[in-house]
């Protein structure tokens, strides 16, 4: 049974399955969106099992899943993380190719981008070089590594369709505050007070320590420019009242 279930997570068969039951017994569907390095891999551990509450259905979704593709009137929850260190972790979690959690073997692309950049801070760095090949080198790894070449906005379209869809966001939670995010998210959701988070970097799929994620003041500068739009994505989250004010920096 367990089986089956477990195969069913995530299948293209379980939001079918998930929003008939909604209509049956008379609970919400929520869907999870996951957006890639803001802690998802541990969120969707956690509620492998915990699919069903009082109040609600939970479907997880991949990557791939975005806010269009949620009808309007269902809802949602996700969450997101600094850009810069999410470009840190995105850009080690591809160079290891997604293991020891995952693999997923690198695209021709990557390969040409990892032969020339050994650490996120040579990358950001070279973003701003003098020397034209080495910045357009730099560019087009940005746009071709895993995570690192995907914006917020791919998830939620453009401001006027994520402005549209606000009512649908029941919650929006942040990376860098998960284990207490989580909690929130738990009282939302009607999840039992005993579920945790999973405590295995493993698991997690976390960046391991031994990894250089320093950055020089160089490097986050060109990174805030790089990622201009997603920093305005998070403070229209702000705006919005789906973050604490002061979640994120927005300075240049």
């Amino acid at each position: 049974m367990s089986t089956r279930i477990e195969k069913l997570r995530n299948s293209k068969y379980e939001t079918i399955i998930f929003r008939n039951l909604a209509k049956i017994t008379g609970r919400r569907l929520v869907h999870f969106l996951h957006i890639g390095k803001t802690g998802g891999t541990s969120i969707k551990y956690a509620l492998r099992w915990n699919f069903f509450t009082k109040n609600y259905i939970i479907s997880l979704h991949r990557h791939s899943t975005t806010l269009e593709d949620i009808p309007e009137g269902e809802y949602v929850f996700f969450f997101v993380r600094d850009p810069i260190g999410r470009f840190v972790s995105g850009f080690y979690s591809r160079l290891r190719e997604g293991k020891p959690r995952h693999y997923k073997p690198h695209t021709p692309e990557e390969k040409k981008a990892f032969s020339k950049f050994k650490t996120p801070n040579e990358l950001a760095e070279a973003l701003s070089s003098s020397d034209s090949e080495i910045k357009k080198a730099a560019m087009d790894a940005m746009k071709a590594i895993g995570h690192v070449k995907t914006s917020y906005w791919d998830w939620f379209k453009d401001e006027d369709y994520f402005t549209s869809r606000v009512n649908d966001i029941v919650f929006v939670g942040r990376q860098e505050y998960l284990s207490q995010d989580f909690e929130k998210l738990k009282k939302i959701l009607g999840l039992p007070p005993s579920l945790t988070l999973p405590q295995s970097d493993v698991l997690a799929h976390k960046t391991p320590d031994y990894y250089d994620k320093r950055l020089s003041e160089l490097a986050v500068k060109n990174l805030r420019k790089w990622y201009k739009k997603d920093y305005e994505f998070l403070k229209l989250c702000e705006e919005l009242g789906l973050l604490p004010e002061g979640s994120y920096d927005f300075k240049d």
